[in-house]
């Protein structure tokens, strides 16, 4: 038996985080399962390649993150949002929370796949611009930009516009006191 080096602590300790993620980006449970399962094989087959003192969850998440793109090159297709149970985009409320959570989730099914990757890293895992770009191989730069133009766009669907205006003032999506996630649109591109 190899001598314990900690790595599969620093393994199963990722793993809800890694579940929310691919549930995130495959909007699927059984397809979140499986990328799961895919990326934590992978990871213990290249071990070796992890330096021991690095930021480890940022390691398994981009390794997560390129096999759902490799995966989704191969397929082409995409599932719906719909999918995802609620409690990953926030807890049921009343009536119209759950109106505007539907709108939401709708909106965010229709947004490119980067930038619906790093807004969902941001919003729901809590990940650092340094982490997002870390797990999708771009600049920080990138990944800030990723999710302003994500929530302006986002901004522009629930209000009924093609395209969010400079002059769009920063506006909740969600009602900051509804129970629901609070991802919300903001013309800085700040991390809520």
């Amino acid at each position: 038996m190899p001598q314990h080096d900690g790595f599969h602590d620093l393994l199963t300790a990722a793993l809800p985080r890694l579940r929310t993620h691919a549930r995130a980006l495959t909007r699927n449970r059984a397809a979140a399962d499986d990328l799961v399962h895919d990326a934590v094989a992978s990871a213990l087959a290249g071990r070796h390649s992890f330096t021991p003192g690095t930021n480890f969850h940022a390691w398994m998440h981009r390794i997560l993150y390129n096999r759902f793109i490799s995966d989704t090159r191969k397929r082409h297709a995409t599932e719906d949002l719909d999918h995802v149970p609620d409690a990953v985009l926030g807890i049921g409320g009343a009536q119209e929370d759950r109106l505007i959570l539907g709108e939401l989730r709708g909106a965010i099914g229709r947004l490119p796949a980067e930038q619906r990757a790093a807004l969902l890293m941001v919003a729901l895992q809590g990940m650092s611009y340094d982490e997002v770009a870390e797990v999708t191989g771009c600049a920080v730069g990138a990944a800030k930009s990723r999710v302003f133009r994500a929530r302006r766009q986002l901004q522009a669907m629930l209000f009924g516009k093609e395209e969010a205006s400079s002059n769009v003032s920063p506006r909740c999506i969600v009602p900051a006191s509804s129970r629901t996630s609070g991802i919300r649109a903001s013309s800085t591109g700040a991390a809520d």
